[in-house]
């Protein structure tokens, strides 16, 4: 049988990694207990009481009991403390309850449950994303880790190719790890022609088809990027700022700037900065700003400004721009 704590506290801003962790516990207990093992709970609609009662309550299965509970982050303080604790203190052996919270700057898991899941010996762990300074340093160890070797250059254009999620980074190197083989050395050169060449081209496949007012093209290139895990508001979002950043730089050119000066100040290093320069060259300022603003409604449809949730949002919004 695999070695599992009586509690677990999986945590942190970086989303990705925590509902990864999430998957793997899961599948962890199914494959050691069956299905029928494992009980699922959504904070937004389980209370730290509903889950103390789960705890106390009698079960028929045998063998080990798991608790899996998602969203930890919305709880109060107080409800844990008071509601919550004393049930696990009390938890049934052969049981395993896991906690897991997508933190941000406003939720994160209340103080009383990290000391709950200490008092019971349960192991705690922060996924946190990095800060964009430290993401180059981290490229580079990870393709170590993975027997390649990325030079700096490469690591900033990696990160400015596919983003700043450390799991995209983390796929796109372990891509790059198959292609060249074990004690290739990549670069710029390498990483340009390989690493998510496709997300790159679908996102300005988007960018045009709305402007092209195509409505069918533009709703399935949004699906094929969804498809490849793009996440629905950091994407619309990332497709937004993009083309502000080429249109800045369109502008720029065109009242005669040199093209060092129209690039300076462009997010993402000199990679990026070259990009958004070779795909200013020729382009129309006004062209540029009218599909700015009409991009602009996928920004906000993103930010769940409506009942919807954001990937009916956003489709949505696409449908409506590009008719």
């Amino acid at each position: 049988m695999a070695s599992f704590q009586s509690a677990y506290l999986i945590h942190g801003d970086d989303h990705g990694r925590v509902a990864e962790r999430r998957g793997k516990l899961a599948a962890l207990a199914e494959a050691e207990g069956g299905a029928g093992g494992i009980e699922q709970f959504d904070a937004s609609a389980s209370d730290p009481a509903t889950i103390a009662a789960a705890l106390s309550a009698m079960t028929f299965a045998v063998g080990w009991r798991f608790l899996i509970v998602n969203g930890c982050e919305r709880w109060r303080d107080a409800d844990v403390k008071t509601d919550l604790a004393p049930a696990l203190a009390a938890m049934a052996e052969e049981t395993t309850i896991a906690f897991f919270a997508s933190e941000d700057g406003r939720q994160q898991a209340p103080e009383s449950l990290h000391k709950a899941v200490k008092a019971l010996g349960g192991k705690i762990a922060g996924e946190s994303m990095l800060k964009a300074k430290d993401l180059p340093p981290w490229a580079i160890a990870q393709a170590t880790a993975l027997s390649i070797t990325l030079d700096g250059a490469g690591a900033q254009a990696l990160i400015a190719q596919v983003g700043e999620r450390q799991q995209r980074i983390l796929r796109e190197l372990e891509k790059l790890a198959l292609e060249y083989g074990p004690g290739a050395k990549i670069g710029v050169e390498e990483v340009s022609e390989s690493a998510a060449n496709s997300s790159e081209l679908l996102v300005w496949a988007l960018v045009d088809a709305i402007v092209a007012r195509d409505q069918r093209t533009a709703v399935l290139t949004y699906l094929r990027l969804r498809d490849q895990n793009e996440d629905a508001g950091r994407l619309a979002v990332a497709i937004v700022r993009r083309l502000r950043d080429v249109t800045a730089i369109a502008e720029k050119l065109a009242a005669g700037v040199s093209e060092s000066q129209a690039a300076a100040g462009i997010p993402g290093g000199s990679y990026a900065a070259k990009r958004r320069m070779a795909e200013a060259r020729g382009a129309d300022p006004e062209l540029l700003r009218e599909a700015t603003e009409a991009l602009a409604a996928l920004e906000l449809a993103s930010r769940g400004g409506s009942a919807l949730d954001p990937d009916t949002e956003t489709l949505r919004v696409i449908e409506q721009i590009a008719a």
